[in-house]
């Protein structure tokens, strides 16, 4: 099975634990045996568990490829957007990259999901499904079906297939397009909606509906409508076909140097709602969308985690501190108090879902994110000077570079390195201090493990105040 995992976005409303470099899909707060995983290593870990030969590929932007390194390991495929230019664009771009550089022939399916869901095993064994729907290899359809979708992997022809699925022959199989629809449990705003020609498990699709207002809703649901899920699957010549319609390239290579010039626009505009030949899976599993506080510690396995206490007093509430601090919640009902070195959120859960005007509002920069060599969290800024807690994994480094209008000093805590300064090297150990003059070029190699203290002095501290060297 080939996936297609689409991770974006800032996840503002998840403040102070989100930020513009770290998004909600990077949090970790979900219980996994005795340590603590976020939504993207849940998503990967269970996808493997279904499906242990899954090619997964992840469309993202590349503020995000260092935090994705870092909790899913180097050897994660990842598709890198230039820039933000909506859902489309991004899958267009994705599938070029499975096809052109990973060489995955046109007749293959792809599953595309968003990393963010939380769901259950259930959910990546519908995902196989969809596939297979995809390929036309689902028992009950044709062999001839199966074979003509093989002949014809832009799949303009195959809603005419003679094959059923499920004795189904609404499901005509394989479609060019195959969506995953929700059983909706209440008249949502959040969703759009997908509506079945008929109540079978693989129907036909009659048609597509914006997000609605609630009363609209409750018409759609009646109608038998099911949210739509933002989940895809179809062969890869369909969507470079598509494409090419759309957008003027040649190959992955192509598609990527012109990207900032492609229009802005979904995959559900651009190709999903305008496909006549489309199916869609109802899917009754357990399906929450961790949009906001308010879900979110819907899924938490217990109210605290990180430093706190909540008395008995409290209900319905969680903390999740990031901070070495303790928190105390007395009497607090329907509550979310997250804290974090970027701020500290003290709101009701049905509140909490309005935060974001008010972060955007705030001009903070980042104090804590996540790299592919390891982390780093502001501790104190001045004036004119910024502390830093630096931690650098064992077997990565910085890049070699230098400041044009600041000094740096490295306070080494614990571990073991090598620094590299002007040319100059230097084994480094816990308690030992190297001190960098502006236009100083340097990096640090961790042996092992190292925090460090890095406290940087100048009257115009900037991050873009680095020039980066190649090391001889």
């Amino acid at each position: 099975m080939h996936i297609i995992l689409l991770s974006g976005g800032s996840g503002k409303r998840l403040w102070p634990l989100s930020n513009d470099i770290r998004s909600k899909q990077f949090i970790k707060i979900f219980k996994n045996e005795d340590a603590y995983e976020s939504m993207v290593q849940r998503m990967y870990r269970q996808i493997r568990k279904v499906d242990a030969d899954a090619t997964v590929t992840i469309a993202t932007g590349k503020t995000q490829v260092s935090q994705l390194r870092n909790q899913l390991g180097e050897g994660i495929g990842i598709s890198v957007e230039p820039c933000r230019r909506d859902t489309f664009p991004a899958i267009a771009l994705a599938t070029a990259y499975l096809h052109d550089i990973q060489k995955v022939p046109e007749d293959e399916p792809v599953v595309v999901c968003p990393v963010d869901p939380y769901v259950e095993d259930d959910y990546f064994e519908a995902l196989k499904k969809l596939s297979d729907l995809a390929a036309g290899k689902l028992p009950g359809t044709s062999e001839n079906s199966a074979e003509h979708a093989h002949d014809n992997p832009s799949g303009q022809e195959a809603g005419n297939s003679s094959g059923t699925i499920s004795g189904n022959p609404s499901a005509a199989a394989p479609a060019n397009l195959t969506v995953m629809g929700i059983e909706p449990t209440y008249p949502s705003e959040k969703y759009g909606y997908v509506i079945p020609e008929t109540k079978d498990p693989v129907s036909r699709v009659s048609t597509f509906r914006e997000k609605p207002d609630v009363e609209t809703a409750k018409r759609y649901i009646a109608q038998g409508a099911l949210w739509n899920a933002g989940v895809f699957a179809y062969r890869i010549g369909y969507v470079l076909q598509k494409a090419h319609e759309l957008i003027e390239f040649t190959d992955y290579d192509d598609l990527f140097a012109r990207y900032e010039t492609v229009q802005k626009i979904s995959f559900d505009y651009a190709v999903a709602e305008k496909e006549s030949s489309i199916s869609v899976l109802r899917f009754a599993g357990q399906w929450k969308d961790m949009g906001t506080w308010n879900t979110l510690t819907e899924a938490m396995t217990e109210p605290v985690i990180g430093k706190g206490t909540l008395n008995e007093k409290c209900e319905n509430t969680n903390i999740i501190n990031e901070l070495d601090i303790p928190i105390l919640a007395m009497g607090m009902k329907n509550c979310v108090i997250a804290a974090s070195p970027d701020g500290i959120l003290v709101s009701d859960k049905e509140q909490s879902s309005y935060i974001k005007p008010y972060v955007d509002a705030m001009d903070e920069g980042v104090k804590f994110a996540e790299k592919s060599w390891g982390s780093f969290q502001v501790l104190d800024v001045e004036k004119s000077s910024l502390t830093i807690l630096v931690t650098l994994l064992a077997g990565h480094q910085m890049n070699y570079h230098s400041h044009e209008h600041r000094d740096e000093v490295w306070n080494i805590i614990s571990g073991e390195g090598t620094t590299i300064v002007d040319g100059m090297e230097q084994k480094v150990k816990a308690g030992d201090v190297i001190t960098m003059q502006a236009g100083c070029r340097h990096t640090i190699h961790a042996d092992t493990e190292i925090k460090l203290i890095e406290v940087q002095i100048g009257r115009n501290i900037s991050a873009h105040d680095k020039k980066k060297y190649t090391l001889e």
